[in-house]
């Protein structure tokens, strides 16, 4: 799924601690005016961040390898990659509803919906929508799917991406986590995991414009208008990655929302009724 992530707190965990050491006379300021210099440098640190520190620091739990030696990892390895398969040769099918999907952003629950069926189909294992540490079902935000190996109680998440033919190497941002204590849904030491779906679309949908970086799904191509019968999709490989080893880039943002914006007692002119 697609969304924007407010990493504010993730500044704090990461640099609020190396800026008071670096800083201490800063101690007694208010934390914003402690943060804002760091969000005005550009440099290395907020670059190259370990996912898994992310993760610790967020949420207390760990990220744990994936053990090609493992016999379990073996097993949940082969059932995703089956899963996937069939998941390609349903979504692929000329009658799969998601041939009718106009924009291949509104495809990814979809395929979160069929890997769940497939995953949980499969002897000795069960996958399910991660909770939020209140219990509840939440379907956005990372990660999309919980896998229990049942007899060893190994967790594994996994989370589906799509991306457009050719965009593979792009630099667009295309993960994000949003580290909220709220919407938690990472509550487990568990092996992560992204399973990318490369996407080839018909020619007979009509480019007009490229989506923004703030797309999921990357360099996707959108139609234009209410041409979404004749869209056609094409799914022509897929991996799995680990996310032991995945480095991550700090974005930090000032959001406010309308209502925020549109106050009475500061709106100074308005059009006349």
């Amino acid at each position: 799924m697609l969304r924007l992530v407010c990493v504010f707190s993730t500044a704090v965990l990461f640099v609020g601690k190396s800026f008071a050491q670096e800083h201490p006379q800063a101690a007694t300021k208010p934390a914003v005016d402690q943060l804002i210099p760091w969000l005005l440098d550009e440099g290395a640190q907020f670059r190259g961040i370990p996912f898994s520190e992310v993760i610790v620091d967020v949420t207390g739990k760990k990220v744990i390898p994936f053990d090609a030696k493992n016999e379990v990892d073996q097993r949940v390895r082969k059932a995703i990659a089956a899963a996937c398969d069939e998941t390609i040769k349903r979504l692929n099918a000329p009658d799969s509803p998601i041939q009718k999907v106009a924009r291949i952003n509104e495809a990814s629950s979809h395929f979160e919906d069929a890997l769940r069926e497939l995953l949980s189909s499969t002897p000795g294992l069960s996958c399910d929508f991660p909770k939020t540490s209140d219990g509840k079902i939440q379907r956005s935000g990372y990660p999309d799917l919980r896998i229990v190996y049942l007899a060893s109680k190994r967790v594994f998440y996994l989370d589906p991406k799509l991306y457009a033919v050719g965009s593979r190497d792009s630099s667009f941002r295309t993960f994000y986590f949003e580290p909220k204590t709220e919407t938690n849904k990472v509550r487990d030491n568990a092996v992560h995991f992204v399973v990318g779906f490369e996407n080839q679309p018909s020619p007979r949908l009509r480019l007009t414009s490229q989506p923004s970086e703030e797309s999921e799904s990357g360099n996707q191509p959108r139609n234009s208008g209410s041409g979404a019968p004749n869209a056609m999709w094409k799914f022509t490989r897929w991996d799995v990655v680990d996310l032991s080893q995945f480095k991550v880039k700090l974005k930090a943002e000032f959001q406010g929302s309308n209502r925020d914006m549109y106050r009475v007692e500061a709106i100074v002119a308005s059009s006349a009724k």
